[in-house]
């Protein structure tokens, strides 16, 4: 194993703590694992908070900020954080005017985040829950019931931070994160497993020359095995993937926001080329790209592959996209 770390058992905390030296903006919880916003009580906004396994950086921590989340909840890598995580950021952040809690679909944060919720609203705080499930590789995995919480994700912290910011009450930023969700589609590509600190070797098999089309951002198995196949390739199969399902709820030709993920390993080289193919079949199909986005967001450690999500956008959604960020991660326009 070749890692840049001291112990898996400490891999966590130890991030957390060169965030807190990197970000002096953020408050960093190392013992109780919270990244928090400085000011988010102030203002009289919506708390947003959200969270997940570590793993998946910059997701969550390195998208708290102006204009985005208001805390996140670092779990152990690829395991969901606790209820006491989620009940504490909440309680730091509520200004008033109530707590959004963004959960990926993964059955331990949708139970934790509930219990989170219940605990909250028994002291008196108001908490509404969006539940983001933007994968259409397949229905069921190893972590969920039903559809995975991926690429998707970032479009809702960030639109409905926006939503947020601009002191929108908690019923109408809820509505505009579920709005994001619903018109969100992602499909993921990996070339190579992940290596987690804890077994310090590839967590499933995936031989050379071959990749897995449609696997989740733990390593879960996808639609199918195949044999390598070129950029172009790949682009094809992955937005005829998501279109195909995306068309069947609005316009085949609406705008969309176009996010090109990188799982960890991948160069911002490969990446770009591979946004080129993906315009390329937009532009065929004749569908519009509004605004894109290419990096490495939603992560799972050094899996080499990619993801592509689309979000149909219509002009509250892009204006609330194109609105200011502040965060470790994401920033523009402030």
């Amino acid at each position: 194993m070749r890692m840049l770390i001291n112990t898996a058992d400490t891999v966590v905390a130890d991030a957390l703590r060169g965030m807190a030296a990197a970000h002096p903006d953020l408050d960093v919880d190392v013992e109780n694992r919270l990244v928090v916003r400085r000011d988010a009580r102030e203002g009289g906004r919506v708390g947003l908070v959200s969270g997940g396994g570590s793993g998946h950086e910059p997701l969550h921590g390195g998208f708290v900020g102006y204009g985005m989340l208001s805390a996140a909840c670092p779990g152990e890598v690829f395991t969901s954080p606790v209820p006491d995580q989620m009940l504490r950021a909440a309680g730091a952040v509520d200004s008033g005017q109530g707590v959004l809690f963004v959960v990926k679909n993964y059955t331990g944060d949708v139970l934790n985040f509930q219990m989170a919720a219940e605990l909250a609203e028994d002291d008196g705080l108001r908490v509404e829950q969006v539940l983001v499930n933007d994968d259409v590789a397949v229905t069921d995995s190893l972590y969920t019931a039903g559809r995975r919480g991926t690429g998707g994700t970032l479009f809702v912290e960030k639109i409905a931070g926006a939503a947020a910011e601009e002191g929108a009450p908690l019923d109408r930023v809820a509505a505009i994160a579920r709005q994001v969700n619903e018109s969100s589609r992602s499909f993921g590509v990996a070339l190579s497993a992940c290596t987690t600190p804890a077994k310090g070797s590839p967590t499933f098999d995936l031989p050379d020359g071959e990749l897995e089309l449609g696997i989740g951002i733990h390593g879960e198995p996808g639609r199918e095995r195949r044999a390598m196949m070129t950029s172009r390739e790949i682009a094809e199969f992955a937005v005829g993937a998501v279109l195909e399902d995306l068309t069947r709820s609005g316009p085949a030709d609406a705008p969309v926001l176009a996010l090109v993920n990188g799982m960890g390993a991948t160069p911002l080289l490969e990446l770009y080329g591979f946004h080129a193919e993906v315009a390329r079949v937009l532009e065929a199909r004749g569908v519009p790209v509004a605004r894109s986005l290419v990096g490495n967001y939603v992560t799972s450690l050094d899996m080499a592959g990619c993801s592509v999500t689309l979000c149909r956008a219509d002009d509250e959604l892009l204006r609330l996209w194109d609105a200011p960020v502040q965060t470790a991660a994401l920033r523009w326009g402030r």
